[in-house]
């Protein structure tokens, strides 16, 4: 296995901590509103990654964590009149929908930030005591002077960070980040915590750090994320976790690219997102989605367009009709050399799009359909779109009847009577495939 790693800027030969097994933790959603289909990118691909490596024989310990606390959460719940639970909630369950309806499989454990408001204040205790820490009038903040090897992950010149829950003109260096942020006089907050330095709430990044550290040790294997958080919300990962516990933080780091719409970062910020609900409403099969995340490179950006999304659906409607289409045997045997090939690309730093290749190509070739399906249903289990589902399909008894006395009337040549029953057959979500001696009958798949 071959995977880039963003902040050496190379392809690396994957070597795990322990033999045979990875560590993972992807950064999931802040839970305020609907996620939007920039972040289902990110997730999407965790989800392969973790795919993957189980069908290449590794065993996945993966965490992915939901930010349940956060800026924008207050004020959701604000605008809302509810609280800041109610709105969390809302949306993780929102969101956990969601993952069932793109196939992506849950993680072993997925972590929400209240939970580890204990680890979050004992990290923050122990970088006090080395020295790490100083205090202004709104909270505890991290010296990025302190650690050596911070400009290696930023990788900017100067004070150009931004934080995400406001600036401080106390801080020493705008590099700067809050650990723990004092509730001010005139503030009003849902979620308050008591800690050794007073009422307040923690930053965002120890979040992060507390949820790994605890959940998957000192060094984890890989940590993926938006390359929107490659240069801040990681750095401060790394920074923090390897102040408090003097080992490597993450051994490979992966930042999926943007999803652009009409040439723009897709961002709620710029008001320009596409969610899932929208999908919905446009009667999308939601798989087609997941094909159309896999026809490009994680690392490269990808705009999304409802015409590309039209072509996702149609290839993943030829996919479902021919596995439909196939009788498959208990006993079939797998195309080895299909699935080697298939394997050896995704090996390539998760490359799906000639994966996608491999599996196309593999349909296009003269064995036969019961060993291309057999094939097509073992590279599912990394590609996700659900073929099990279409396969070995059970005609009911009155629709074979129909299509049984239309063939009858064809023969005949009573074709007004035969275009009839193939009308009511379609009607009632089937289709007839004529041969020169036999027909079949398979089910209907629509194009949307």
């Amino acid at each position: 296995m071959k995977i880039y790693n963003s902040y050496q800027k190379k392809i690396e030969n994957f070597v795990p901590i322990r033999r045979g097994q990875v560590k993972m933790y992807t950064c999931g959603p802040t839970v305020w509103s609907e996620v939007q289909l920039g972040n289902i990118r990110t997730i999407l691909h965790s989800d392969i990654v973790a795919r993957t490596f189980r069908f290449l024989g590794y065993e996945v310990e993966n965490v992915m964590n939901i930010t349940d606390l956060d800026d924008k959460i207050e004020r959701a719940a604000i605008s809302q009149n509810k609280s800041a639970g109610d709105i969390s909630q809302k949306y993780t369950e929102n969101f956990l929908k969601t993952l069932g309806l793109l196939n992506i499989l849950l993680p072993k454990k997925i972590t929400k930030a209240t939970d580890y408001i204990k680890d979050q204040v004992f990290l923050i205790r122990v970088l006090e005591e080395k020295g790490f820490v100083y205090q202004t009038s709104d909270g505890l903040y991290f010296d990025t002077s302190r650690f050596s090897d911070y400009h290696k992950y930023v990788n900017q010149t100067g004070d150009t960070a931004v934080s995400r829950i406001g600036v401080s003109e106390e801080k020493l260096s705008k590099n700067d980040f809050a650990l723990w942020k004092f509730l001010l006089p005139d503030e009003k907050r849902d979620l308050v915590y008591d800690s050794p330095w007073g009422r307040g709430y923690p930053g965002w990044h120890i979040e992060c750090s507390a949820m790994v550290l605890r959940e998957l040790g000192d060094t984890i294997d890989l940590h993926l994320g938006g390359e929107d958080l490659k240069m801040t919300h990681h750095p401060n990962e790394i920074a923090q976790s390897e102040s408090v516990t003097g080992a490597k933080f993450v051994n490979y780091w992966m930042h999926v690219a943007f999803l652009n719409l009409k040439n723009e970062k897709m961002s709620k910020s710029l008001g320009n997102i596409v969610t899932i609900s929208d999908l919905e409403e446009k009667d999308y099969n939601l798989i087609s989605l997941r094909y159309y995340f896999l026809t490009s490179h994680y690392r490269s950006s990808l705009e999304f367009s409802y015409e590309g999304l039209d072509g996702a659906q149609k290839a993943l409607n030829r996919l479902y009709n021919f596995a439909s289409s196939v009788t498959l045997k208990e006993d079939t045997e797998f195309l080895t050399g299909f699935l080697e090939e298939f394997a050896s690309k995704l090996s390539e730093d998760f490359s799906l799009p000639a994966s996608l290749g491999v599996m196309w190509g593999m349909l296009a070739s003269d064995h036969s359909e019961q060993e291309k399906l057999a094939t097509l249903i073992r590279m599912d289990e990394v590609l996700g779109l659900r073929i099990i589902d279409y396969v070995g399909f059970q005609i009911p008894k009155e629709i074979l009847e129909l299509a049984k006395t239309r063939w009858v009337y064809k023969k005949q040549g009573i074709f007004d009577k035969a275009d009839f029953l193939r009308r009511e057959i379609e009607s009632l979500g089937y289709e007839i495939l004529d041969g020169k001696e036999e027909f079949k009958v398979k089910k209907k798949i629509e194009n949307k």
